[in-house]
């Protein structure tokens, strides 16, 4: 990718399903190698902002730029240039973990698969198990290959949705130190999740996404995180209160 001022570029970016909106005109820009978190509420439309943000569903209104590409275009290579993270892993539990990143290696056009599939395994410590069956791996286990799924064709921009769902605490802080590692001053994260402590600890950027839109954006300079979870849960109350919910 080209160096560019901001990896990602949002302008009142909305996503509708009938009568609910989703997203709900969000706004924001998220310099090249910044890593911003977001939280909120389930059913506050951060999943849907990362389906649009990868490709995955088109806004209904506004617009949004990913490594320089404009996401309604469907730009085979903006694909290039992003990683997803998710609790859904998006791996094959009868292959092997080699297998697995074998066949996203040649699904990237990468050179030498196997060479980049082993490398990518041993990353995030799993080369001992590189020959057994996923189905036999743990949550923890799982999360880490997905990293080295998303990672594999090197992409500028990461994108993590919930990637701590179901993780015991030993298994978070694993899976934290590997997603640390990633983020440099070349690669961009944006990060949803619930686990505050791990979110503001990870970030440089702090969102609050409530009823499909940004109740709160702020560099994690600005922000008193020890009074973050009390203004969490009045910006959640206070949103619910005008929706008379």
């Amino acid at each position: 990718m080209e160096p560019l001022e901001n990896a990602i570029e949002v302008q009142h970016l909305g996503k509708a399903f009938g009568t609910l909106k989703a997203v709900n005109g969000i706004s924001f820009e998220l310099k090249q190698g910044a890593f911003l978190t977001i939280f909120g509420p389930n059913g506050a439309g951060k999943t849907t902002l990362i389906k649009i943000l990868s490709g995955l569903t088109q806004p209904t209104t506004g617009t949004a730029k990913v490594a320089g590409f404009d996401v309604a275009e469907g730009h085979p290579e903006m694909r290039k240039e992003i990683g997803v993270i998710s609790h859904a892993t998006a791996l094959y539990a009868d292959l092997t973990p080699l297998e697995n990143l074998m066949f996203f290696a040649r699904m990237h056009g990468l050179d030498q698969p196997n060479d980049r599939a082993l490398k990518a395994i041993d990353e995030v410590g799993l080369s001992p198990r590189r020959n057994d069956r996923i189905r036999t791996f743990s949550r923890g286990m799982l999360q880490r290959l997905s990293i080295a799924r998303a990672v594999l064709h090197d992409p500028a921009i990461l994108f993590l949705d919930e990637p701590f769902t179901g993780l015991d605490l030993h298994a978070t802080n694993v899976l934290k130190g590997h997603l640390q590692k990633l983020h440099d001053r070349r690669r961009t994260i944006l990060m949803t999740t619930h686990d505050i402590p791990c979110g503001l600890e990870m970030c440089d950027k702090v969102a609050l996404q409530v009823q499909g839109k940004f109740a709160f954006l702020e560099n994690i300079a600005d922000v008193d995180q020890g009074q973050f979870e009390s203004m969490y849960f009045d910006a959640v109350r206070d949103n619910q209160f005008a929706m008379g919910l």
